[in-house]
Order: structure tokens, then C-alpha cells, then sequence
């Protein structure tokens, strides 16, 4: 297997004066990079009112770009922003590196990374959605997509066979995506006629989602200090300190400026946060630009409409946690995932949560109800169990959801 690195340039331009946020902005760019196995030789950057329109950077940077191309021989020059097809153009007629955006970037590491039918399909279809309004110029052939250049009419050009063959595509694989996202539906409606409690775990890529939920339902998903190391959402059991048990979902890593074209992609993979009963924002504390982070996640949710779903902030990587850090969420708990009391302390906390949108019950239960109260424990937060010798009863106290079908039942056992 060839490990070999792509060797890589990386061109940013500066439209605000806010330095800290634009080197974030490269910093983030060169750990995309090295997360889709390229190696950064240099970045070059330039400070401008706006964005040249015709090669993105101003006429003497690009000059710059050439004589450093010349002397480094990247393989690879990324751009910090999606370019216009005419900047890819006008840039790739004096440069001979391959030459490709931000967008591309991130694009190539989901398509590195999707692992589910769906999860690919998502990928193809945004990476098809940026190519088709970029074909001008571009003077490649399409054959990489597969099929459809031998089947043009005559006095058809190859571009214009490309374009029908894209087109084609994309439709189909909407086609395909429809069936999978009712598959979802079903399966989501199906889990709330079960009545089991659902928590999406959501956060900005790398903040260590995938470590709490891998230390909270032992799944052993992808766990990686990389960007973008989880793609598929994947749902997993998880049990409660008080033996209920819920249902946990890790979610693909959210960025700043992801792009539209993956925003709509993958906006049935992030539905499932819009199911979720209790979202678990994950931050990392550790990262300087954590406040940047917790609001791209906050806009990309509201996007979303994920406004009204009970939230609790988990702010992650405590031991390592930034000197300026200052936790802003109201309802939040510090925490390290790889210490077995914080995963504890996080049960915990969920808990206390739910508890909020649930119904208090006191009930006391005959002897012979041990299939009931066996129940209970699996679909409520049982706070204490006594059992009375004198009456034969189990006292019980604890939270059920209102919309639990055991919950009427409880409520006629109380009033009787």
C-alpha cells in the first residue's frame, strides 16, 4: 500500500482584520489536509478588501504562487475558500499543480471516510451537485464518474455528454437516497411507538463525540484525533446509572463554512438529531477557538430547526483544558472522556435532564406486579424501591415520560 504524502501548498485570503480567526481558519485547513494524507510544504497569504474575482488572490501573489510552485513541486495547491469555476480557470492556466478548494477538500475526506451505502451515495451526490457547474474549462475527462460517454448523439460535445451523464446520475442517486431516508423514517417512527428515549450527540469535528459515545456503549466505532473521523451516524443502546435504558446516536462533526453542497447532502444523516429527545453538545475545551466552534454548531442546529430539543453542553477534554476557557452554555458539565467517574458523572447528569421533561410517579406496587416493576426500570429513572413486609407492597418512586404508554397505568395505580 503507497503511504506516500501529497505534497501541498495552501493559499488563504484575509477579507477582515480579525487575524486570530483567520489563522484558525489555515490552521483548520492544514489539519484537513493532513487528515486526507496530504503534507503542507507552505502557506501563503494575503490581506485584501475582497476576493479577487478572477484568480481569487491579487495578480502579485499569484506571480508569488508561480515561483514558489517552481521551487517546492507540490503536487497539490488548496485554496481556503470554494473558487469560481473561471478562478479555477484563470489559476490553472499559469500554475501545472493540481488545483482544488477548500470544498473539494472536505468533500475527498467525507468520500475517504463514508462507510454505509448511504453515507457513499450522500458523498457522490455533493461531490456530482460541485462538478456539474464547473465542467467549463476544466478539459478533463469525465471517465473517473464511469459510463455514458459512448452513448452521445452526434455533433454532441464531449462536455455537453458529461453534463446529460452528471445529470443523470445525481437524479438517480436522489431516486436511491429517497428509498434509504423513508427506510430511516420508518425505522425512527418505529423507535418512537417503542417509547425509548433518544439523545443525539452532537459537536464540531475532532471535539471527541465518537470517545464518549464509544466509552458510553462500548461500540467501538472509528476513534481518531482527525477531522471527520465518524461520517455514518451510527445508533447505539446505551443504559442509564438507573438502569433505563436509551437510545445514543453519534452524528457526523459539524465545521465552520461547511459547504451548502454538504449541508444539503447530508441533511437526512443529520435528521436524526431533529428525533432526539435530549441533544449532548460536545465542545472541546482544550481547542482556543472553542467559542467559534459552539456557535457554527448552535447556527448549523438552527438551520436545522433543532431550537426547542433540551440540550445539555458537554465540555470535553478538561485535563487539557485552554488557559482562557470560560464555559458560556447554562446548562453544561466539565469532563474528561477517558475517566471512567466523568462517564459516570455524565449518566448522571442525563439523567437530571430528562428528568425535567419527565413526570414524578409514587406508586406501590403488589408483589406479584415483578413483571411491571421490571419494567419500570428499564423504561423509567427509578429513584428508590422499598418493599413494605407488613402490606406486601414495593414502593416505588421515580420519572417516566409523559407519552409512555406505562404512565397511565401508574397514574391509576397512585389515585387507587
Amino acid at each position: 500500500m503507497n503511504t506516500e504524502l501529497e505534497r501541498v501548498i495552501l493559499v488563504g485570503c484575509q477579507l477582515h482584520d480579525d487575524d486570530e480567526r483567520f489563522e484558525y481558519s489555515m490552521d483548520e485547513l492544514a489539519s484537513l489536509t493532513e487528515t486526507a494524507k496530504g503534507e503542507v510544504l507552505v502557506r501563503l497569504t494575503q490581506k485584501r478588501d475582497r476576493i479577487h474575482p478572477a484568480t481569487y488572490i491579487g495578480k502579485g501573489k499569484v506571480e508569488e504562487l508561480v515561483a514558489l510552485e517552481e521551487e517546492l513541486e507540490p503536487d497539490l495547491i488548496v485554496f481556503n475558500d470554494e473558487l469560481s469555476p473561471s478562478q479555477i480557470r484563470n489559476l490553472s492556466a499559469g500554475l501545472s499543480a493540481r488545483i482544488i478548494d477548500r470544498t473539494q477538500l472536505i468533500l475527498d475526506i467525507f468520500a475517504q471516510r463514508a462507510q454505509t451505502r448511504e453515507g457513499k451515495m450522500q458523498v457522490e451526490l455533493a461531490q456530482l451537485n460541485y462538478l456539474l457547474p464547473r465542467l467549463v474549462g476544466q478539459g478533463t475527462a469525465l471517465s473517473r464518474l464511469g459510463g455514458g460517454i459512448g452513448t452521445r448523439g452526434p455533433g454532441e460535445t464531449k462536455l455537453e455528454s458529461d453534463r446529460r451523464h452528471i445529470r443523470r446520475k445525481i437524479d438517480e442517486i436522489k431516486r436511491q437516497l429517497k428509498t434509504v431516508v423513508s427506510h430511516r423514517e420508518r425505522y425512527r417512527e418505529r423507535r418512537k411507538r417503542n417509547h425509548v428515549y433518544q439523545i443525539a450527540i452532537v459537536g464540531y469535528t475532532n471535539a471527541g463525540k465518537s470517545t464518549i459515545f464509544n466509552r458510553l456503549t462500548e461500540a467501538g466505532i472509528f476513534e481518531e484525533n482527525q477531522l471527520f473521523a465518524t461520517l455514518d451516524p451510527t445508533t447505539r443502546q446505551y443504559t442509564l446509572p438507573s438502569g433505563l435504558t436509551a437510545l445514543l446516536t453519534d452524528t457526523v462533526g459539524f465545521i465552520q463554512d461547511l459547504p451548502t453542497t454538504l449541508v444539503a447532502a447530508f441533511r437526512s444523516t443529520l435528521e436524526e438529531v431533529t428525533e432526539a429527545d435530549l441533544v449532548l453538545h460536545v465542545v472541546d475545551s482544550s481547542n482556543p477557538d472553542y467559542n467559534n466552534h459552539e456557535k457554527t454548531v448552535h447556527r448549523l442546529l438552527e438551520e436545522l430547526n433543532v431550537t426547542d430539543i433540551p440540550m445539555l453542553t458537554v465540555y470535553n477534554k478538561e485535563d487539557m483544558q485552554h488557559e482562557l476557557f470560560v464555559p458560556s452554555a447554562s446548562t453544561s458539565l466539565s469532563m474528561s472522556a477517558f475517566k471512567a467517574a466523568d462517564l459516570v458523572k455524565l449518566g448522571e447528569r442525563i439523567q437530571e435532564e430528562m428528568k425535567k421533561e419527565m413526570a414524578f410517579f409514587h406508586v406501590l406496587l403488589p408483589a406479584y406486579e415483578g413483571k411491571m416493576l421490571a419494567e419500570l426500570k428499564t423504561v423509567s429513572i427509578v429513584e428508590s424501591l422499598k418493599f413494605n413486609e407488613e402490606t406486601e407492597k414495593y414502593q416505588c418512586k421515580g420519572y417516566i415520560a409523559k407519552e409512555h404508554p406505562l404512565y397511565k397505568k401508574l397514574q391509576t395505580l397512585e389515585e387507587s
